[in-house]
């Protein structure tokens, strides 16, 4: 496995590189900040890139989108000191395929990004429960988008791409996120909108212009 490092601290990026390095991964690089991480994550590409979250000039939620955009397959995990549930809400739904806290164990670390390798998305244990709440559409949009209205901005953009009919394989490469993943989202779709296919949702997006509204 080969990781990179974008992390403004110094000590933290030269200490996890050895922690890392001791446990056979490969740390093709490290970056001191977003901009440079994105220059280095598009000259090696990496299997997986470690970003912080808080950065000067350019943050961890500045520099994903970028990189999602640029390196649509390559996983990134937020590595943070923020237990903050907005901060995991907004990373998960810009395209993160994981969210790790920097106090966990060094095993912890090592075994999600294992579990990541494989195309699993891994959540820090403390906030797993803000994660199942996300999932289950707790954090609801409050604006009126009529019988739309209680999608969180995640299941609209799934519901956008179902109206391109786009599969969940499709959907989950171009979100970054796993195909599980789009599972839960596209079941609980269908239970807010009180139908049973995802056909029957497509066509609810299409009739209401949502597919249109979201691409405008």
């Amino acid at each position: 496995m080969r990781v990179i490092i974008i992390d403004d601290h110094a000590l933290f990026r030269d200490g996890l590189r050895g922690l890392l390095e001791q446990r056979s991964i490969d740390v093709a690089g490290v970056a001191a900040d977003g901009r440079e991480g994105i220059e280095l994550a598009q000259k090696i590409r990496p299997d997986i890139i470690l970003l912080d979250l808080r950065m000067p000039k350019m943050g961890g939620l500045d520099v994903l989108p970028v990189l999602r955009k640029e390196l649509p397959d390559t996983p990134v995990v937020m590595l943070t000191t923020s237990n903050d549930e907005s901060d995991l809400i907004k990373a998960l739904r810009t395209g993160a395929q994981g969210y790790l806290l920097k106090d966990m164990e060094p095993e912890e670390l090592v075994a999600a990004l294992r579990d990541i390798e494989k195309g699993k998305n891994v959540v820090a244990a403390d906030l797993t429960d803000a994660l199942a709440r996300m999932v289950q559409g707790d954090t609801g949009v409050d604006d009126d988008d009529g019988p739309f209205s209680e999608l969180t901005p995640r299941e609209t953009e799934i519901l956008c791409l179902l109206a391109e009919g786009q599969s969940n394989k499709l959907i989950a490469r171009n979100l970054g996120i796993s195909d599980g993943t789009v599972k839960l989202h596209v079941k609980a779709i269908l239970r807010k909108l009180n139908i049973h296919s995802r056909v029957e949702a497509a066509v609810m997006a299409v009739e209401h212009g949502l597919r249109n509204k979201e691409k405008s």
